[in-house]
């Protein structure tokens, strides 16, 4: 198999996610799994799935779709990048098992079918909080902390974000 089709190969759709992180999963390893937009890929993402990616074995990521990323009021011109692009471009590092595009506001339903052993998200949200209102609430963590997982935050890179990168340009 060349490297683009094992890049290919990553992109995944919910159900075939379900099934190759079940024999992942039979096979006693560790599936960590997080999620964002990642519109304009840059040093800080990069950073935050290879430290996620080694909390476990393998590293899903689930990437919002586009009209995810509209709902969630990013900006008017956002995403830069389309759906495609931007999960070829994740599945691309060698740190990242699966992509998943997930079409909701939240990867809740996501993360409800494939249970990963391990959900990350970035240091701006809090593992601890419980309020599913609270900005900080970590969608997913009240499920996979039911079911014996864990729930962790990644420090981010300071400086690195693509709103800022954005304005740069600007």
């Amino acid at each position: 198999m060349t490297k683009w089709e094992q890049t290919k190969h990553k992109l995944v759709s919910q159900q075939e996610a379900e099934t190759i992180i079940s024999s992942w999963k039979d096979n006693k390893e560790k599936v960590v799994f997080t999620n964002g937009c990642f519109d304009i890929l840059h040093r800080g993402h990069v950073t935050y799935l290879a430290k996620a990616a080694s909390l476990g074995t393998y590293l899903v990521v689930g990437v919002n779709a586009d009209e995810s990323v509209r709902r969630l009021n990013k900006a008017p011109e956002r995403p830069i990048n389309d759906q495609d692009s931007r999960a070829i471009i994740i599945a691309s590092l060698q740190v990242v098992d699966l992509v998943v595009i997930f079409d909701e506001d939240t990867p809740k339903e996501l993360i409800e079918h494939i249970k990963p052993s391990i959900l990350v998200k970035g240091a701006d949200y809090d593992s601890t909080v419980t309020d599913e209102n609270d900005p900080k609430y970590i969608v997913g963590s009240k499920e996979i902390k039911a079911l014996g997982g864990e729930v962790q935050t990644i420090a981010l890179e300071e400086g690195y974000s693509t709103t800022g990168i954005i304005e740069k340009l600007r």
